[in-house]
């Protein structure tokens, strides 16, 4: 138990930021720097981009973190993630969380 102390501490931290962040702004930021290859409403356009739609809002954010400080790469990605505040990614988080999607297995 000791050991999952810092993640359920970091679940409920940006939880707190994903509650505290504003979806409106988020769709608007998504509009102008994620749409073109990750879809308006989070289902990805270009192939090789994945959908967002429905992902945890602390996964978006600290995915956009790691690009932004460079511990995850992508040429795209850290050019997009330089020019995003803290409050734009926690806005994309919770932008991105919110919307709901649903999963269909084969032959249903």
């Amino acid at each position: 138990m000791t050991a999952l102390r810092p993640l359920i501490l970091a679940a409920a931290v940006s939880s707190g930021a994903a509650a505290a962040a504003d979806l409106e702004a988020g769709r608007q930021r998504a509009a102008q720097a994620c749409a073109v290859c990750h879809g308006a409403y989070g289902i990805a356009n270009a192939p090789d981009a994945p959908n967002l739609a429905g992902q945890p809002a602390f996964y978006v954010a600290s995915q956009l973190r790691a690009y932004r400080n460079g511990s995850r790469r992508h040429e795209v990605m850290a050019v997009i993630s330089r020019t995003l505040t803290d409050d734009d990614i926690n806005n994309l988080a919770a932008w991105y969380a919110a919307i709901r999607i649903e999963a269909h297995p084969p032959g249903k």
